[in-house]
């Protein structure tokens, strides 16, 4: 087996018993980089030079007998829309194209300290607005599975490298399904926390009420390892808080799985839906009671996320003018025309479109029609699933309705798909998706495993004894 091909979890076991340095992940990883990354367009930058120095910094540690974080010396990507200093942070697009951080987000210090290495950053859509990754500005990613495919997104960079063994494990960002749903495309592991379980502090805003920085693994133990480095309450994000040590458990008895009916519609496709019901069998065999709830709201999350996420991404997107930072547009006669040029030669065409849909439904008129009614449906939703967490522990959902999109596919079909995702995120709840098997065209399909707020353990401990009797995580695309 190479260095880049080890879970985060492995590889990190070497390190610490010397059979490995972590000089020697660092190259490896690079090595598989550069042998890979003209096709799929993973990354935006590297810090190779930077990554080797921090392998020495570490390895010095060692030799020093310090006390190593489980993921000591391992190789780390980083989403391009968290901030780390002295390094780009373009968010994908053309208007931070120039755009330095000034300052570590906080999940890079905490990454840092555990003796992590990040060695690049991922790329993603713009402003992680997209499900595709097409609207990067620095180009679509492809999925290793099928070049003519995307790798889904917004943290489909995250996804498609750790897929593809070009990185170990990674950083994404989750607003509405961006680390689910490219996870469940590439056939890797990917952890939405709660709401406020990691700290939001240096992520580059969409929608502010959403978002979550989260893990991107080979495994659930991998991401386990990493959200227990990455989580915790932070004076500078007044939304989060503490959560309980992730202590894995190695028994489904006694747990009862939910399974709603409305997530297993007939807009989902039948190859999905059998690989999801052959995953209910696996958790009943490990000794979990599957039981049937009803979260009949569905049908609005939608609608109720694309209107909040729009309304929030309008109001965060107004700094970018032009004048304090970002892409500054020339040959202006007057202020206003730099505002106007600026924004429109910065952003592209999806960011627009979000723009102007939150403007509207923020604006005199129509506040009340649209964005209060959506925050009255949010807080039924989060009420429909305390309901359900009455029956169960676990909730059991797939995470798109088909396998993979194809490159340049109409839009309409990824609006909609968000629905088994964006419900999570209105209610704040974690999430864990896993490969679960594959279609017809070998293409990986993800399952969605939904927890009570901040019980992440629950749902990482379900996704561990998941993979340790079936082998989906396993398979490599040929790339």
């Amino acid at each position: 087996m190479e260095i880049y091909e080890m879970t985060a979890l492995m590889l990190a076991e070497k390190i610490r018993s010397r059979e490995l340095t972590p000089t020697e992940a660092v190259l490896s990883v690079a090595d598989a980089i550069k042998a890979r990354d003209e096709k799929l367009n993973c990354y935006t930058s590297l810090d190779v030079d930077g990554a080797l120095e921090a392998a020495k910094n570490v390895e010095n540690a060692i030799s020093r007998g310090e006390n190593l974080s489980p993921l000591a010396g391992v190789p780390i990507g980083i989403k391009d829309d968290i901030c780390e200093l002295g390094r780009k942070a373009t968010a994908g697009s053309k208007m931070l194209s120039d755009f330095t951080a000034p300052y570590n987000a906080i999940v890079i210090d905490k990454i840092k300290s555990a003796g992590m290495i990040p060695l690049g950053r991922l790329n993603m859509d713009e402003f992680a607005m997209g499900w595709s990754t097409e609207t990067s500005h620095f180009g679509a990613v492809k999925n290793p599975w099928d070049l003519s495919r995307t790798a889904g997104g917004s943290s489909g960079g995250s996804a498609a490298a750790v897929a593809a063994d070009e990185c170990v494990i990674a950083l994404g960002t989750d607003t509405g399904g961006s680390i689910r749903q490219p996870c469940a495309f590439c056939g890797v592991t990917g952890l939405k926390p709660t709401y406020g379980a990691v700290s939001r502090y240096g992520l580059i805003a969409f929608a502010s009420s959403l978002d979550v920085i989260g893990p991107v693994g080979k495994t659930a133990r991998d991401t386990a390892a990493l959200f227990s480095i990455i989580k915790g309450a932070d004076s500078r994000d007044m939304t989060s808080r503490d959560s309980e040590d992730i202590t894995l458990s190695n028994s489904l008895k006694g747990v009862k799985i939910g399974v709603p009916t409305e997530l297993f519609g007939c807009d989902i496709n039948g190859e999905v839906r059998e690989n999801i019901v052959a995953s209910k069998k696996v958790f009943e065999s490990l000794g979990a009671e599957c039981v049937e709830v009803s979260l009949s709201l569905l049908k609005y999350a939608g609608s109720a996320y694309y209107i909040i996420a729009c309304a929030e991404a309008s109001s965060n997107l107004a700094r970018y003018d032009g004048v304090r930072f970002g892409h500054r547009a020339t040959d202006c006669d007057t202020l206003e025309e730099m505002y106007i040029k600026s924004r429109s030669e910065g952003f592209g065409a999806e960011v627009k479109k979000r723009i102007m849909l939150g403007n509207f439904v923020l604006s005199a008129g129509y506040f009340d029609d649209y964005y209060n009614r959506a925050l009255k449906v949010k807080r039924l939703i989060c009420d429909a699933f305390d309901d359900a967490f009455n029956k169960c522990d676990i909730i059991l959902s797939p995470v798109t309705s088909s396998t993979a999109y194809r490159l340049g596919e109409s839009p309409t079909k990824m609006y909609l798909d968000d629905t088994y995702t964006s419900i999570v995120n209105l209610a704040g709840l974690p999430a864990l998706s896993l490969p679960c098997g594959f279609d017809s065209e070998g293409m990986p399909t993800g399952l969605q495993l939904i927890g009570r707020a901040f019980d992440e353990k629950s749902i990482l401990s379900a996704g561990a004894l998941y993979q340790s009797c079936t082998d989906f995580h396993l398979k490599k695309p040929r790339i």
